[in-house]
């Protein structure tokens, strides 16, 4: 998308036949540097934030995993005291 930007700044600047062009060209040029820049750093963030949540919701499976392990073990041992009672 920037080549775009480049391309048509490029061509603004080419075409250029008077000094008002020329800055308009130049003004267009950097106000298309200044859209990348800004959607560079906000996809930047957004790749963090996605980063952060998805280690939260690892974090939790890890956590609901080990409580189901636990309950699990708890079950298992209840049924086998519970077969031990009765033989």
């Amino acid at each position: 998308m920037r080549i775009l930007y480049i391309a048509a700044a490029a061509a603004l600047a080419l075409a250029a036949c008077s000094e008002r062009t020329e800055k308009n060209a130049a003004a267009t040029a950097e106000n298309a540097g200044d859209t990348v820049a800004s959607a560079a750093s906000d996809t930047a963030a957004n790749a963090d934030a996605a980063a952060d949540a998805t280690a939260d919701a690892a974090q939790d499976a890890a956590a609901n995993a080990d409580a189901a392990a636990d309950t699990a073990a708890r079950k298992t041992d209840a049924a086998a005291d519970a077969a031990a009672r009765t033989q």
